[in-house]
């Protein structure tokens, strides 16, 4: 699993990090890999010697998770010592001094290249992955840049388990998009392809079709001389597998195939001025609706028409915004954590401020805070359950009405035991950590959204320090068991929890090396990309490794578990050479997925049947060069990237003083029709 650069060591800005004892060591960030696809191809890796014909790499499909460090604990009863104190929580701890931010962020680095070379496949086994790789050299991973996308994770908003489409997702600093139609680039890169690599690829490719089915079909199209994307399908629905239990046809979900899915530029949003006494500052959270679009901007949040970009309101804010909820209600009303004042390098200023606000107008609902002992708790992260706004951090947390700002209720804390943060959606999680920092047990708790009171209750296993929540309907943890995963991707494991019992349905093990999810369980505790749940199964981005055919060909998949079992399904998406492709979120069962494209193409935007995991293309961006450049600073790790309704949404959650030269955008738009 890959992680994202990390921002210039500029106090003050960006969000706050856990205050000492550092409960997570960093680690010295490594040097940038070359992106692929992007200027001249990288020379080819040198296979094993005597390696026999092989098909493209990734991880193992016939894999059963092992038994590990934590596996299953009994179920915990719900009964237990009450959580929850009135609106004014009992003395504690105080707020540790100083400012409770990391660094700012900086320019973006070039994403690493992927994953080593492919494995010998498995008779009887579709596509069967490759040896595990060692992970290139990575950047410590922790206070993450990623106010959604979370990969635009599912987008925000857009949850894993197929909720309304507001949210919140990552980005970078982006060139100039004119408006107008630019002349086309030349496509195609350097083919080194030897005569026995080609009857490899043909014996391994008949091979797959006879024994498992799998069926591959792509059409080819000139490259777009104009400001639109290209109709044609370069790389577009190959090597779709289904499999499995979940072989059978699922329910289509509310996006639907335009008759043309070639996209154009819809608006785009210009990068902020930053403040003369900051080098970079927050601007986490967006969030769509079928009429609006809303981003956060510095000390404010903007709605644009959400086809058009004109702006319909603005909220202003006295500060910058530090997080905001990937949740909103069914009506479009939601969070936000912001600063009292804008920050300076001598008063940086803490979250302490938690605002609700309504999307269709903009109107400020309510401004609240909240105090542990007798100072201001600031907060890291924050998330929406029914009409409940809940808040957390190492200090303490809250909980709020969204319609009124009334203090419903806040978590007890002790010396032994505080809630660092929630989960929301359809169901409310708390991640509670309890013990001494040597001896730390982390308690994931599905909560009565209303009053805080614990529903049910599941005990991860000791020397578990953080976990991140995935999914709270179907409940699945991710979490970095023993700090195994090596990657900076803060997972290893996966944990499939009953809502109702507490106890552990399934764990699946995800090294690493093979899939390319990543959360922060550190502060953000909802923040995952690369991965989307819904239909009792958990989807998951593998691995950059070698494609077929070319030398320099990089791609991916998409995999199935069953959370029941915690087993493959045998599922598999394939993204096509020189694609990567990565989960944004569910639409009913089906999976809506962004394929990162190679330097000569536009990105797309597809849905994977949840049975048959057929792919449908319903969105392909603009081949002109000027526009390809602004989508590949969006990477899908820490860019905010939104989907609904034929339409597309990449947006930078920072804006920095620092500048590539050409006119920089906060977000860019993109449509179909």
């Amino acid at each position: 699993m890959t992680q994202p650069p990390q921002p210039p060591n500029q106090p003050g800005f960006g969000p706050p990090p856990e205050p000492s004892p550092p409960e997570q060591p960093q680690q010295a960030p490594a040097a940038p890999q070359a992106q692929p696809g992007f200027g001249p191809p990288p020379e080819p890796a040198q296979p094993p010697a005597q390696q026999p014909p092989s098909a493209p790499g990734g991880p193992d499909l016939s894999k059963t998770p092992e038994p590990g460090y934590g596996y299953p604990q009994a179920p915990q009863p719900p009964q237990q010592s009450p959580r929850t104190a009135p609106q004014t929580p009992p003395p504690a701890a105080p707020v540790p001094g100083g400012p409770q931010t990391p660094p700012g962020y900086g320019y973006p680095q070039q994403p690493p290249v992927g994953y080593g070379y492919p494995g010998q496949p498995q008779p009887g086994q579709p596509g069967a992955y490759g040896q595990p790789q060692q992970p290139y050299g990575q950047q410590p991973y922790g206070q993450q840049p990623y106010g959604q996308q979370p990969y635009g994770q599912q987008p925000y908003g857009q949850q894993p388990y197929g909720q309304q489409p507001y949210g919140q997702p990552y980005g970078y600093p982006h060139p100039t998009v004119p408006m107008q139609p630019q002349p086309g680039q030349p496509g195609g890169g350097r083919k080194v392809n030897a005569t026995s690599a080609i009857i490899v690829a043909a014996v391994v490719a008949i091979g797959l079709i006879v024994g498992t089915g799998v069926w591959y079909s792509s059409s080819s199209g000139d490259d777009d001389k104009k400001n639109t994307a290209n109709s044609g399908d370069s790389g577009g629905t190959k090597g779709a597998e289904g499999g499995g239990s979940g072989g059978d046809e699922t329910t289509g979900g509310d996006e639907k195939a335009p008759a043309d899915p070639s996209a154009k530029v819809l608006f785009q949003v210009p990068a902020p001025k930053v403040p003369k006494d900051a080098t970079t500052i927050v601007t986490s959270g967006s969030w769509t609706t079928d009429k609006v679009y809303a981003k956060s901007g510095i000390a404010e949040v903007v709605g644009y028409d959400a086809a058009k970009g004109s702006e319909l309101w603005t909220l202003d804010l006295p500060g910058p915004v530090c997080e905001a909820s990937d949740h909103a209600t069914e009506d479009g009303r939601t969070a936000i954590i912001y600063k009292p004042k804008m920050p300076t390098k001598t008063e940086p200023q803490s979250c302490t401020q938690v605002a609700a606000f309504d999307l269709a107008t903009g109107e400020k609902l309510w401004s609240e805070t909240a105090k542990s002992g007798t100072q201001e708790i600031s907060f890291n992260n924050i998330t929406v359950s029914g009409n409940t706004v809940a808040a957390g951090s190492t200090s303490g947390g809250a909980a709020w009405d969204i319609t009124s700002g009334k203090a419903l209720w806040a978590p007890k804390t002790s010396g032994a035991c505080y809630d660092s943060g929630y989960g929301g959606g359809p169901k409310m999680v708390a991640v509670r950590k309890c013990g001494s920092y040597d001896q730390r047990q982390l308690h994931i708790q599905t909560i009565d959204p209303k009053d805080g009171k614990v529903i049910s209750e599941y005990k991860m296993s000791e020397g578990i320090d953080y976990a991140a929540v995935v999914s709270t309907d179907p409940l699945v943890v991710a979490a970095d068991v023993g700090d195994s995963a090596g990657d900076g991707s803060g997972i290893s494991d996966f944990f499939s929890i009953d809502n109702k019992s507490g106890g552990l349905r399934s764990r699946i093990s995800a090294p690493g090396e093979e899939f390319g999810a990543r959360c922060d369980g550190i502060t953000k505790i909802e923040h995952c990309s690369g991965l989307a749940v819904g239909k009792d199964r958990l989807y998951i981005a593998t691995e950059e490794h070698e494609g077929s055919g070319d030398g320099y060909s990089r791609t991916n998949e998409i995999v199935a578990f069953d959370l029941s079992t915690g087993k493959q399904t045998g599922q598999r998406a394939d993204a096509g050479d020189d694609y990567t492709i990565v989960p944004l979120r569910m639409d009913g069962d089906n999976v809506i997925a962004y394929k990162r494209p190679p330097y000569d193409k536009g990105g797309q935007i597809v849905s994977i049947a949840g049975g048959s995991f057929k792919e449908t293309k319903l969105m392909e961006n603009p081949a002109t060069k000027s526009v390809r450049d602004v989508e590949a600073r969006m990477l899908p790790q820490h860019a905010e990237i939104l989907y609904s309704q034929g339409r597309l949404y990449m947006s930078d959650v920072y804006a920095s003083e620092l500048s590539s030269g050409d006119k920089e955008y906060l977000a860019i738009a993109f449509g179909t029709g």
